[in-house]
């Protein structure tokens, strides 16, 4: 029997890069778009008229197809994020043994990862309670009422991990120098917002519109661009 010779660095290397440019950053570019589609542009609470205060009522004009869109859609992006803290561990940190921040971002991914299992996990506990849903019937207008304040900021909060990721990412492109420089100030957009808007008003969830924004941006910066870590 021949034994299988194991694949040297360079062919693995080769199977993540197209044409010279590494792919890897691609998982965050498909976990932008689809955090975006799964935390903004699901919310069962889209389209609801404005009200003065918000009681059971509300839950006549809830839908519970976007809640459910928001589900899968969430649980997709969950899966790319790990893959992405998986790549980001094969393919940078061992480039840059002696960044802590190189670390943080891997680590910050998978924070992010757990905490929105269960941030799009109430949208889908809310699509099947729902009137017109697979388990409708066990909750009474107060159960399901519930569950719409769990969704209020639930599929945000979980966005802090990305945000992190983010601060650590900004570190690489002005002080380490192995991310390129424009990442490194765009990456200190969510961090500023985040942080200024918490201090100052207590808001727990802006990183769920600046976490997935700033994952599309800077993960196509790095597919497309030349940092040392994508080199």
């Amino acid at each position: 029997m021949t034994a299988v010779e194991p694949r040297t660095a360079e062919a693995t290397t080769r199977t993540d890069t197209v044409e010279g440019r590494a792919r890897w950053p691609l998982y965050g570019v498909a976990a932008g778009l689809l955090g975006l589609a799964a935390t903004l542009f699901t919310d069962p609470r889209m389209g609801i008229p404005e009200r003065d205060a918000v009681d059971a009522s509300v839950l006549s004009d809830l839908s519970r197809g976007l809640a459910h869109v928001g589900l899968v859609a969430g649980f997709l992006t969950v899966a790319l994020l790990l893959v992405l803290a998986a790549a980001w561990r094969r393919q940078v940190e061992p480039r840059v043994p002696g960044s802590t921040a190189a670390h943080v971002v891997s680590g910050a991914l998978v924070a992010s990862a757990a905490g929105l299992t269960y941030g799009y996990a109430w949208k889908g506990a809310l699509a099947i309670y729902l009137p017109t849903g697979s388990d409708a019937g066990p909750y009474g207008d107060d159960g399901l009422f519930v569950y719409f304040m769990l969704n209020d900021f639930g599929p945000y909060i979980g966005w802090l991990g990305v945000v992190v990721a983010a601060g650590a990412v900004a570190w690489m492109g002005l002080r380490e120098r192995t991310v390129s420089r424009w990442i490194g100030v765009l990456s200190l957009g969510p961090v500023v917002a985040v942080t200024g808007l918490a201090g100052a008003t207590g808001l727990p969830g802006f990183q769920g519109l600046a976490g997935p924004a700033w994952l599309l941006a800077a993960c196509t910066g790095l597919a497309a661009g030349r940092s040392t870590i994508v080199r």
